[in-house]
């Protein structure tokens, strides 16, 4: 499995300082194609190490905040017949993770890949990243470290209890989950069986054992997705929803989606830049500008603009036909850029799109899904997707798996390329 990345690459998220043209610098350097990204894994006491690319017994998941990225390592224990190849990442159960941050703050210019990882780190199952703190997620605990002091211990930890409901995601925990900001552990009624939760700029999307959607916190852009733009203290159910069986959430900055367990996509909230998927005026606006020949428009062209439906705030969750041909598999949401990965694994993206995060090899934005031809184009299939706000992250194999049959990865290096070592 390789990941790559497109869009802000500001700090050196997405490719670092030594593999940027000449005269370029990671902080001008948007990406507007995806990229293969060098996952490496950097101890204290050893030369850096590439661990995960073309190591198929390493998982890496990705995690994102709007200047840096952090690789999740783990190893994949091997399946019950005792074989690695048949321990399938989404189902394999995980060793002792470690965490490699890239970014700002981290590393220097002469440095590759990741740039540091988290020593305190080792261990960890997950993690949630933001701008001021860095929770991670072990079986028994979970520790939240201020990301902007040297601190020796966690600034924040509690025990986890034995949970004996539903099997959680961080970052839920029993009874709760865990915030981005202190307070950081915010309490769940138990009645909710919560399973997935998403967390937004200034609200959140959950999704119940039962398949059902609740949302709270801010919702002056119609991201609660109750038909109002009025704030919710509390969990309260997606009304609109009701009696349609939901598989997972997403939580952009003021936006929000939900694909059902056939595989169609719901979005509502703010569509300023086209993120929810439907028509919008500032985004037509600015495409009429930039096509403008500078001749006067005539009475018909301003009539015609009339005739259009354009939507800035969609308050009711609507029903985005990404592609008529196959489902909805996996989604995500930048602050205000959407990604979709369907059953065919076909990625395709919509919303803003000034930093390159839609990996169409433009700066547009674009309210109508559009998907991204790299992948096809280069024999890739789609697995998983992690949107940052203003970036994207795309993990993806190779199509035909009988090119590598053991490992499906891409241009597996050979021993005498380089010596795979695990620093887990």
């Amino acid at each position: 499995m390789n990941w790559f990345g497109f869009g802000f690459n500001g700090f050196g998220q997405i490719r670092t300082n030594e593999k940027l043209t000449d005269g370029e610098s990671a902080g001008d350097a948007n990406v507007t194609y995806p990229i293969s990204i060098d996952i490496v894994c950097r101890n204290l006491e050893e030369e850096p190490v590439q661990i995960c690319q073309h190591n198929s017994n390493v998982d890496t998941q990705i995690r994102t905040s709007w200047s840096r990225r952090a690789a999740l390592h783990s190893n994949r224990l091997p399946s019950r017949d005792n074989n690695w190849q048949t321990a399938q990442p989404e189902t394999a159960v995980k060793g002792d993770g470690r965490l490699c941050l890239a970014g700002f703050g981290v590393g220097t210019p002469s440095q590759k890949g990741c740039g540091g990882c988290v020593e305190e780190s080792r261990g960890c199952q997950d993690a949630h990243i933001s701008e001021g703190y860095l929770a991670l997620s072990f079986t028994d605990r979970v520790e939240c470290w201020n990301s902007e002091r040297n601190e020796k211990k966690p600034g924040w930890s509690m025990v986890i209890p034995d949970n004996t409901g539903p099997s959680l995601a961080f970052p839920l925990v029993p009874g709760g989950y865990i915030a981005s900001n202190p307070p950081f552990y915010r309490p769940l009624s138990p009645q909710l069986l919560a399973v997935s939760l998403a967390l937004g700029t200034e609200h959140a999307v959950l999704l119940t054992a039962s398949g059902d959607i609740y949302t709270w916190g801010s919702g002056s852009h119609g991201q609660l997705g109750h038909g109002d733009l009025s704030p919710q203290e509390e969990p309260r159910a997606m009304e609109a929803l009701m009696g349609m069986s939901m598989s997972t959430v997403a939580a952009g900055g003021w936006h929000s989606v939900c694909t059902s367990a056939g595989g169609d996509l719901y979005v509502w909230g703010w569509n300023e830049s086209g993120q929810v998927g439907l028509p919008s005026r500032a985004l037509r606006g600015e495409q009429q500008k930039s096509q403008d020949t500078g001749g006067a428009s005539t009475c018909k062209d301003e009539e015609e603009s009339y005739d259009d439906v354009f939507i800035s705030i969609q308050a009711f969750p609507a029903l985005v036909d990404v592609t008529q041909s196959c489902e909805v598999s996996k989604i995500s949401c930048g602050s205000r850029h959407t990604a979709a990965v369907t059953s065919t694994g076909d990625l395709y993206t919509w919303g803003w799109g000034e930093y390159g995060q839609l990996g169409q090899g433009t700066e547009n934005s674009s309210d109508e899904p559009r998907r991204v031809e790299f992948f096809k184009d280069q024999g890739l299939r789609v697995v998983d997707v992690v949107c940052g706000p203003w970036n994207t992250f795309v993990s993806a194999i190779k199509e035909d798996p009988s090119l590598h049959p053991d490992t499906n990865i891409i241009n597996p290096l050979t021993k005498n390329d380089i010596e795979w070592k695990n620093c887990l």
